[in-house]
């Protein structure tokens, strides 16, 4: 893996770009016009590009089709909101994805080799808002520094 691609979005999304920032790895990403995340205008240090319109579908899509292969991080299985536009824009796209779920045994060997099994230079970082799942951050952020950093 080269590259992460995220849109910027409070929780998942916004841990991935944390993380890729303060290891100095390659990230970009879509995000709406006007920069629309649920706490405000994304702030410019996320340096990501601005869709045409400010519809979130129209970002997640970009993201997915952007990228070799999405990791979806959850607390549940059951995926909701654009968490599940994510999966349903892959599973379209006929693009490798992953499901990681809190507690799965693990998580770090799957993410690896769903990485290295798929050729993924460019992946795709999706999951819930943090409203909707408030630890999301910590978790997307321990795992992926326990897979790549």
């Amino acid at each position: 893996m080269k590259c992460l691609v995220s849109g910027g979005q409070t929780g998942a999304d916004r841990a991935a770009l944390d993380w890729a920032i303060e290891n100095s790895f390659p990230y970009s990403g879509w995000c709406p016009d006007g920069r629309l995340a649920e706490d405000g205008p994304l702030i410019e240090k996320y340096g990501l590009s601005e869709t045409e319109t400010s519809n979130y579908e129209e970002r997640t899509r970009y993201n997915v089709q952007d990228s070799d292969g999405t990791v979806i991080f959850s607390f549940t299985a059951e995926l909701s909101g654009g968490t599940l536009l994510t999966k349903y824009f892959a599973n379209k796209a006929n693009k490798p994805l992953l499901h990681l779920k809190s507690g799965q045994p693990d998580l770090v060997l799957r993410l690896k080799r769903f990485v290295w099994k798929n050729k993924i230079y460019t992946l795709n970082v999706a999951g819930p808002r943090a409203s909707e799942e408030p630890n999301i951050y910590q978790f997307v952020l321990k795992v992926l520094d326990a897979a790549f950093g």
